[in-house]
C-alpha cells in the first residue's frame, strides 16, 4: 500500500485515512506489510492523526514478534521511499503554498487591524458640554454691579469657558446680571459653580439658571 513519505504530513495523513476501517495495511491480521509501514514511519504519529496513532501502539506492542509475523519481508512500501528527483520539477512544493499563502493572509490581517487601532487611539474622543446662561441677583439697587461681575469671572477651572453678560432690569432699579458660560459635563458641575457664584456674599443675594443646554 503506498501512502508517500511517511517522515511528512501527508504521508502520515494518508495512512491515517487508510486505517480510519482498518486494524492492519493487508488483511484482518499483522502481516509483514505492518513491519514495513511500521519502520518507514519511524515514530509515533501526532495526536491528532487517532487512526495512525492507534495502529503504531498496536504494532509496537508486538516487540520482537513482529518477525513472525506472516508475509516476505521487505523494505518500506516503494511509494513510502523519498523517490530520486528526475527533474527541476520535482522539486517543487505543490502542497506548501497553501500555508505560505496562510500566512500572508495572516500578516495582512494583523497589519491592517494594527493600522485601524492605531487611526481608532489617535481619534480625540467626544467631549460632553453644556451651555448655560445664569442670572446672578445682586442684594439691591447700591450693589456695584460691575464689581459683581468681575468677581464672577475670577471663578476659573479646566472646563470651564466664560461667555457674553449683560444687565437686565428687575424692579425698583435693581437689575441683574445675565451671564453665559460654558462648561465640560466631566469636569464642572453646575451646583460647584452656583455656590462658588453665591459665596461673593456681599455683592450676590441668588443665582439661578435661565438656560441650559447640551452641545
Amino acid at each position: 500500500m503506498a501512502f508517500g513519505d511517511l517522515k511528512t504530513e501527508k504521508g502520515v495523513k494518508a495512512l491515517n485515512d487508510y486505517l480510519a476501517d482498518r486494524s492492519y495495511i493487508e488483511g484482518y491480521e499483522p502481516s509483514q506489510a505492518d513491519v514495513t509501514t511500521f519502520q518507514a514511519l519511524g515514530k509515533a504519529p501526532a495526536g491528532s492523526f487517532a487512526h495512525a496513532l492507534r495502529w503504531y501502539n498496536h504494532i509496537k506492542s508486538f516487540g520482537s514478534e513482529t518477525s513472525k509475523f506472516p508475509g516476505a519481508s521487505a523494505a518500506a512500501p516503494a511509494a513510502a521511499s523519498k523517490p530520486a528527483p528526475a527533474d527541476d520539477d520535482d522539486d517543487i512544493d505543490l502542497f506548501g503554498s497553501d500555508d505560505e499563502e496562510d500566512e500572508a493572509a495572516e500578516k495582512i490581517k494583523q497589519e491592517r487591524l494594527k493600522a485601524y487601532n492605531d487611526k481608532k487611539s489617535k481619534k480625540p474622543a467626544l467631549v460632553a458640554k453644556s451651555s448655560i446662561v445664569l442670572d446672578v441677583k445682586p442684594w439691591d439697587d447700591e450693589t456695584n454691579m460691575e464689581d459683581l461681575e468681575k468677581s464672577v469671572r475670577t471663578i476659573t477651572c479646566e472646563g470651564l469657558i466664560w461667555g457674553q453678560s449683560k444687565l437686565v432690569p428687575l424692579a425698583y432699579g435693581i437689575k441683574k446680571l445675565q451671564i453665559g458660560c460654558v462648561i465640560e459635563d466631566d469636569k464642572v458641575s453646575v451646583d460647584w459653580l452656583t455656590e462658588e457664584i453665591q459665596n461673593f456674599e456681599d455683592l450676590v443675594q441668588s443665582v439661578d439658571i435661565a438656560a441650559f443646554n447640551k452641545i
